[in-house]
């Protein structure tokens, strides 16, 4: 004890204190760097693999005539040529626009009206939250069995149902048009939880301080919600807006198992008819084709994620 006494007043006496090595700011960036680098890489590698590799293989497959037989030939423009006069193409693209129409922004409206409801205070509200949730929980492959089970035109539960109330049973089936109205009802079934889960946390993130106020000022229930919960819903709405129109342009698994995209191409979203073409129909596959409907897709899917980053970069800026 006495003898690291003496050192130790001896460094404090002299002036001078021992310190042990630091790194400079130069060696504890690149060592950051290393470490997140080492973290990153297997996503990096993941991603490579499953995902840019595959998009740069469909745009060479695109510009071949290549069909499951074997046959290879180079097309070059040919097969986004022929998407311009293929109706089926275009019947695909109606479809999917209608299925759009109907399933974002009416499931918006629903999910935003029972996120406000449940936001209050409602008795049971956790109870009916999970009960409205768990529909996104199901694959959409099991969702769409169960809606070719619900809506089968000769055992199904909705139209016995309606036989029960001495209404007219409807061909689910057999017709393009409610063919696709069951789609849509399964759809928004599935995805409505979604869309209240969204509006929910963002309701929960507006300071009742400013409902008070509104309150206080004589505003009714309706001006509070149209001049001030709603603006501030903005980034939720603009998410939500985003991500259904995503999910609407590459609706496949729900589709294909509750009618296969029919009857006939009445229910043939684009990604759908990208797989009948390249996988699914009698004869050779066209896989070329199938992978320029493909890239077509995706196109249109990065135009959406384009504008997404532009509005929300000009309202960070705005704000």
């Amino acid at each position: 004890m006495t003898g690291a006494a003496e050192r130790i007043g001896g460094a404090t006496a002299g002036g001078a204190v021992r310190r042990g090595p630091r790194l400079s700011a130069g060696r504890f960036r690149a060592s950051s760097t290393a470490a997140a680098s080492a973290f990153l890489l297997p996503n990096v590698v993941l991603i490579v693999i499953f995902t840019l590799l595959p998009l740069v293989y469909a745009l060479v497959i695109s510009f071949q005539d290549l069909d499951s037989l074997g046959g290879t030939s180079w097309a070059g423009l040919g097969n986004y040529a022929k998407l311009i006069t293929d109706p089926v193409f275009w019947q695909s693209v109606w479809n999917t626009g209608v299925f759009t129409l109907f399933t974002v922004p009416v499931g918006m409206a629903i999910g935003l009206g029972i996120a406000v409801l449940l936001n209050g205070v409602l008795p049971g509200r956790a109870v009916f939250r999970t009960i409205i949730f768990l529909p996104l929980v199901v694959s959409g492959v099991a969702t769409g069995v169960l809606g070719a089970w619900m809506f089968d035109q000769n055992n199904g539960f909705i139209d016995k149902f309606l036989a029960t109330l001495g209404l007219p049973q409807i061909d689910w089936q057999s017709s393009g048009g409610w063919a696709m109205t069951a789609v849509i009802l399964m759809t928004l079934w599935q995805r409505i939880g979604f869309d209240m889960l969204i509006y929910l946390a963002g309701l929960q993130g507006i300071d009742p301080a400013v409902q008070e106020a509104a309150t206080t000022d004589g505003a009714s229930g309706w001006q509070r919600f149209r001049l001030i919960t709603f603006p501030l819903l903005g980034p939720s709405t603009f998410f939500l807006l985003v991500m259904n129109l995503i999910y609407s342009f590459q609706v496949f698994d729900t589709v294909w198992a509750m009618t296969r995209g029919g009857p006939g191409y009445g229910t043939t979203t684009v990604v759908s008819y990208a797989y009948r073409v390249a996988f699914d129909e009698h004869g050779p596959q066209l896989l070329g084709y199938g992978a320029a409907v493909g890239i077509v897709i995706y196109l249109v899917t990065l135009l959406i994620t384009g504008l997404q980053w532009r509005f929300n970069a000009g309202r960070d800026q705005t704000d």
